[in-house]
């Protein structure tokens, strides 16, 4: 498989519900549940690429751009915009649609540094021999 195949086969695409147990006094999705739930899911892509142990080492720049709405449903797409030797970048789009109209934008927008890991927790390459 080269690599414009692997890294289409590793997007991932996860909807949520923003329910009001995860929002702010705006009702409004906490900034920091955006986030952890955008790791969740580059952690998801960065590891379909590469079928072994992955870890975030940093997470390069987050933009929120649009608040993200209690009672509204959530699209994480996570896609790899970047292979290294031994990391990788996912960059990660949180989609927002309206449970009952048509509507559909970006809010957040963001990029998740990992390196792969071996058995003994050293960096390894990300693409397997």
């Amino acid at each position: 498989m080269n690599l414009e195949e692997r890294i289409s086969k590793s997007e991932t695409r996860i909807f949520k519900a923003v329910f009001p147990n995860t929002t702010n006094h705006y009702d409004t999705l906490f900034g920091g549940t955006a986030m952890h739930m955008m790791d969740e899911v580059a952690f998801i892509t960065a590891t379909r690429f590469s079928r072994q142990t992955m870890v975030t080492v940093s997470s390069d720049k987050i933009d929120f751009n649009k608040p993200i709405p209690a009672g509204t449903i959530v699209e994480l797409v996570g896609k790899v915009t970047h292979v290294g030797n031994t990391s990788l970048k996912v960059e990660v789009e949180i989609f927002v649609e309206q449970m009952y109209e048509d509507v559909r934008y970006l809010a957040v927008k963001g990029q998740f540094s990992f390196v792969a890991l071996d058995e003994h927790k050293k960096p390894t390459n990300v693409i397997k021999e």
